[in-house]
């Protein structure tokens, strides 16, 4: 039996759908991989669904073959029965619920997986123009509400469905005649749900997206807690986000209301259908067209349909809820990768091969939340293998979109950019990033201990690479000070160290992962004088040993670079050594003047 599937097993994303049952196909390619659960689920509801009518059977036979003809041997095999069927109701009850509810846990398990790892596939430029609360919202909350269409639609709305059939055909069998009055009743009953279930789509959709956006809002001043503080803006924030969280409540209440309202009237028209029926059976039986006990068979099998359109009714409404978060999650696994690697990817040279040359040619580059303010305008640099290339500009100059690009976060709009004479756009984009490694002037220190930060540039690293790596960036001697070492947990965005802490950190990952071009980004700009010495010293053997692209606005940074690039509003200005620009480039010996701090 399959227990098990990964998200990119599952089928691919169903079609969009408008229909009133689109939450159970955006659903059913998850739930596909594992029809032995199901099946099994079945063949339980079969038995318990199939015990159920035959108690109405049995109840007949109680009033008519029992009581009514005194016969008491014939009553005790009856009743015998009757708990050997309630004994296989219970087993198939069992058998039923607990593999739906494997099923619905493991569904939910793979849509979150799917969710999350298109997540990763998204170009830097989703996350600009989306929170990235509403996008976490989706992962937690909109599965959350999902959580229970697999138990409701596939199997609680299925065994009601069964026993609607099944409950109109014993009762056509007991009296054709009565059952003509329940199907007059059918409709009046269904009615209300076809009316109200479309309100209550709009409601749950409107109030998902309340949600996020709560969500996203307190997130985003979570993070900033310490502005928030520094500012004494609690109160503001305070109102900001209960002024989101009251629109939230106001839209559920509402929504709840006509769920209630929904279940209330679909639950009165059924029982007083029921209770017509019962009237006019009973004239049925004083008339002697009937007998009691097949009044009281058709009452359990009316009560029974009634029960269950009132249950398929109330799954109705929680799947109209529950078409609000598909809606949202569907949009988002709809989102399309806009950087993508090609089918056939041209492979980037290995071993010797890989030495780390770049080639930007008449690059022209605007980020998709800027169109019209070009960052890069027929950009041209060639970085020989081993060279170290310093980057210099005022702020917006364009320095950090040369590392965007190269990492291919962004295609450019007109020229090429190659690595080892491989244009980038057809390159396998993992084999492309993994010729890089990157400090970011603000590093990213993950949740976890200082060694599996550091391990995070080469997972199959040993811990004596991981301590070496910890040596050569000068982490080893802060976090021999730390409670248990290298083994200290960080806590969240590495909480727990300063900035030039988390700085060296970063560079000790980048030392250990070794890869043929090297990217620093600022990377000194938060260490103290002291710290600055030893992590350059650091950088400077390092750097040796890679094609190495530095930007930096600090001259001490700089000076020891093979060349230095001045760029200004997207061009290259000037190119050459620090003695060479400083007679040459009236903004680079400004830049210099002030000693490259801007």
């Amino acid at each position: 039996m399959t227990e098990a599937a990964t998200p990119n097993q599952t089928a691919a994303l169903p079609r969009d759908s408008d229909t009133r049952f689109a939450v159970i196909e955006f659903m059913w390619p998850f739930v596909r991989p594992y029809w032995p659960r199901l099946a099994w689920a079945m063949i339980g509801l079969a038995v318990a669904a199939g015990a159920v009518l035959a108690i109405g059977e049995g109840l007949k036979r109680v009033i008519d073959q029992g009581f009514s003809a005194g016969n008491t041997a014939e009553l005790d095999k009856i009743l015998f029965i009757m708990v050997g069927l309630a004994l296989a109701q219970g087993i198939g009850v069992y058998v039923r619920y607990s593999n739906i509810s494997w099923v619905n846990n493991r569904v939910v398990n793979d849509i979150r997986q799917r969710i999350y790892a298109h997540l990763l596939t998204l170009s830097p430029a989703f996350f600009e123009q989306q929170r990235v609360g509403d996008v976490l919202s989706r992962l937690s909350n909109d599965t959350q509400v999902l959580e229970g269409v697999v138990t409701n639609a596939f199997s609680f709305a299925l065994r009601n469905a069964v026993m609607l059939l099944g409950g109109l055909v014993m009762l056509a069998i007991t009296s054709p005649k009565l059952l003509v009055y329940v199907l007059v009743g059918v409709p009046v009953v269904i009615l209300p749900v076809v009316l109200l279930g479309r309100k209550v789509r709009k409601l749950a959709k409107l109030s998902q997206d309340r949600l996020a956006d709560a969500m996203a809002r307190g997130d985003e001043t979570i993070h900033a807690v310490r502005t928030v503080q520094a500012y004494a803006r609690e109160g503001y924030e305070s109102r900001r986000f209960s002024e989101r969280i009251n629109a939230l409540f106001s839209n559920a209440a509402e929504r709840e209301r006509t769920s209630a309202t929904l279940a209330a009237v679909v639950i009165v028209l059924a029982f007083c259908c029921v209770s017509v029926i019962l009237w006019i059976g009973g004239h049925e039986v004083l008339a002697g067209r009937m007998t009691a006990g097949q009044l009281s068979a058709f009452i359990f099998y009316a009560v029974m349909v009634a029960t269950a359109v009132g249950a398929i009714s109330e799954v109705f409404g929680q799947l109209k809820r529950a078409t609000g978060a598909s809606e949202r999650i569907r949009e988002l696994l709809a989102t399309p990768t806009e950087i993508a690697a090609p089918s056939k990817p041209t492979a980037l040279p290995t071993g010797a091969g890989a030495r780390g040359e770049i080639a930007f040619k008449n690059v022209t580059f605007s980020y998709p939340t800027r169109p019209q303010s070009e960052a890069l305008i027929d950009f041209s640099l060639a970085v020989k293998p081993g060279e170290v290339v310093a980057l210099v500009g005022p702020s917006g100059a364009g320095k950090s979109t040369v590392f965007q690009l190269l990492l291919r976060f962004y295609d450019p709009k007109a020229g090429s950019i190659s690595v080892d004479g491989v244009d980038l756009r057809t390159a396998n984009l993992t084999d492309l990033r993994e010729r890089f490694a990157l400090v970011s002037q603000d590093p990213v220190i993950f949740s976890g201990s200082v060694a599996e930060n550091v391990r995070y540039g080469r997972l199959d690293a040993s811990d004596a690479d991981v301590r070496a790596a910890c040596d050569a960036a000068h982490v080893t001697e802060f976090a021999l000070a730390l409670p248990n070492g290298l083994d200290t947990e960080l806590g969240e965005r590495g909480v727990r160290l300063s900035g030039g802490q988390r700085q060296r950190v970063a560079i000790a990952r980048a030392i250990l992962a070794d890869r043929p071009v090297l990217l620093l980004d600022e990377a000194t700009s938060a260490l103290d004088s002291e710290s600055e010495v030893l992590v350059t010293d650091a950088i400077e053997r390092l750097a040796r040993k890679h094609t190495t692209l530095i930007i930096a606005h600090r001259l001490s940074t700089v000076q020891s670079a093979d060349r230095i690039v001045v760029i200004d509003n997207g061009r290259v200005l000037a190119e050459g050594t620090h003695a060479e620009l400083m007679q040459s480039s009236p903004l680079y010996s400004r830049l210099a003047a002030l000693q490259l701090q801007g």
